[in-house]
């Protein structure tokens, strides 16, 4: 099979568990072996989720704190691009340094139609979570603190619904952006392949393994999502864990290039 830009397409395996368990493992060793290169990325991760809520409480709109927590994790696979990279030179034996990494990340473009799918999904949600608070909550509701929100979410029939299509529709989007962008960022530094081929591998790989790569979105939008309660804190061991595991992960998902 072909591909848009007439190559041919990768070859997606089938993964386990056991494979998802042994790349957190591996990305656990990669953050080991070059932990300020992950923490550097944790704390720019970290450091954008603080400036959006300062920006929250200075505006008095505390009380988007957990729809931005929740949407704030969609952001995390394109953040994460620098550590793919990381792992790729630790598996290659090339020389790390920020640089390189720069320089590798600048000259793949097919990346920036990429990080523009990412965003676009992330400004659908936070404006799906306007949209729901205007028609269920009203124009002029206004909430004090994040814990009054919280209170009117979890004690109204209109919060109660609230938190439920909002939830729901996160996760679809959340799903289908994870189908797209698991193995399109990994791929796309890895490989000469334009960005539809990209998310088409993408897509491929979920279809091909619905179960465990189902489990690991699951296991990434979680552990994101943890991780930024205490003011996004937790982010700077987390982002870097996950983001080289899912270099591994796609290494075991996709075939090299003298198996495809």
């Amino acid at each position: 099979m072909t591909s848009v830009s007439g190559k041919i397409d990768p070859v997606v395996r089938r993964i386990t568990s056991a494979d998802i368990a042994e790349a957190l493992g591996q990305g656990l060793r990669d953050f080991q072996a070059v932990p300020l290169y992950g923490l550097a990325f944790g704390a720019l991760y970290a450091g954008g989720g603080m400036v959006i809520l300062l920006s929250l409480t200075a505006f008095d709109m505390i009380y988007l704190a957990y729809p931005l927590a929740a949407g704030f994790a969609l952001l995390g696979p394109f953040v994460a691009i620098g550590l793919y990279e990381v792992s790729r030179r630790r598996e290659a034996g090339q020389p790390i340094s920020m640089r390189g990494i720069w320089s590798t990340v600048k000259s793949r473009g097919e990346i920036g139609w990429m990080a523009l799918v990412t965003v676009f999904f992330f400004v659908i949600w936070m404006s799906q979570v306007g949209f729901l608070l205007a028609l269920l909550i009203g124009l002029k509701a206004s909430f004090s603190n994040l814990r009054e929100f919280i209170t009117m979410a979890l004690t109204t029939n209109e919060g109660v619904l609230f938190l439920a299509i909002g939830n729901a529709v996160g996760a679809a989007l959340s799903l289908i952006l994870f189908s797209l962008t698991v193995v399109s960022f990994p791929l796309l530094l890895d490989r000469d392949v334009d960005f539809v081929t990209a998310m088409v591998t993408s897509v491929r790989a979920v279809v091909t393994s619905p179960i465990p790569m189902i489990g690991w979105a699951v296991v990434i939008a979680v552990l994101l999502i943890v991780s930024a309660l205490p003011y996004f804190l937790g982010l700077l061991v987390t982002l870097p864990v996950l983001g080289h595991a899912t270099w591994h992960l796609y290494r075991r998902i996709v075939a090299s290039d003298a198996l495809s």
